[in-house]
């Protein structure tokens, strides 16, 4: 028998500063993070620790206009793309503001990296799987607290060589201040 290689992956985007606890421990438990774009502040990303495991792209609001001073050396270096080879291919993330207009997004994005088996993208704020087509294309909707569309969601895949199976998880959003109980 043989046995697949398996890899999962929190994907999340348009955190803008802020970070839902939920997705926070979700990002203990995988073995990648993938960020969408629009950190907002990088203390987001010391937050999915250990960080050599966090892969980020930049978004069209991590800009030095935007962007708390300490943050830019580290929003500098980013790219506006990324790939991660999986078992049975490649994911790339992209924030997505660039390919307009919105309801052409899709297309583009096929167009634009058609070598990849799923691209994943933010700016939305808005979760979606599309299989109509390939490659794959996901958004996880937004992971902070801007614009989450029924609280702060993000997407969780497992890839095998054989397989890739994307869950999508949506929580409630907590008041400011409000402290998860403690079990």
């Amino acid at each position: 028998m043989v046995v697949s290689e398996r890899t999962r992956v929190l994907i999340l985007s348009d955190t803008h500063g802020k970070i839902d606890d939920n997705i926070a421990q979700m990002s203990l438990t995988v073995d990648f993070v993938l960020h969408c774009g629009d950190i907002g502040d990088t203390h987001v990303l010391s937050v999915l620790q250990p960080r050599q495991r966090v892969h980020v792209i930049t978004g069209n609001n991590d800009t030095p206009a935007r962007a708390p001073a300490q943050d830019l050396p580290l929003l500098a270096g980013l790219s506006e793309t990324v790939v991660l080879d999986l078992p049975g291919g490649k994911l790339l993330a992209v924030h997505g503001h660039r390919q307009v207009p919105a309801r052409k997004r899709h297309q583009a994005l096929r167009r634009l990296f058609p070598e990849v088996r799923c691209i994943a993208y933010g700016h939305s704020h808005r979760m979606l799987i599309d299989n109509d087509d390939t490659p794959q294309i996901v958004n996880p909707g937004a992971a902070g607290r801007d614009r989450t569309h029924g609280g702060p969601s993000c997407l969780l895949l497992d890839a095998s060589t054989d397989r890739w199976y994307f869950s999508c998880h949506r929580f409630p959003l907590r008041p400011v201040g409000h402290r998860r109980a403690r079990h």
